[in-house]
């Protein structure tokens, strides 16, 4: 195991960190699927295709 990986282990184990970590990780994961929606709706992809990726947003955010 390298050293970064141990580090990050040991600091999950604070709750402060573990919360901020997850916190930020969901917010870059949100960012990410709504660029890719940005993109797809300038690339004029199909309604329903559109639709399916803004449901799978909302799930996302639901499920957090």
């Amino acid at each position: 195991m390298n050293i970064a990986k141990e580090y990050l282990e040991k600091q999950f184990v604070v709750a402060g960190f573990k919360h901020s970590y997850l916190e930020e990780k969901i917010k870059l994961d949100i960012e990410y699927q709504l660029e890719e929606l940005k993109k797809d709706i300038q690339a004029v992809k199909p309604i329903e295709e559109l639709i399916k990726k803004i449901e799978n947003i909302e799930r996302y955010i639901l499920a957090v």
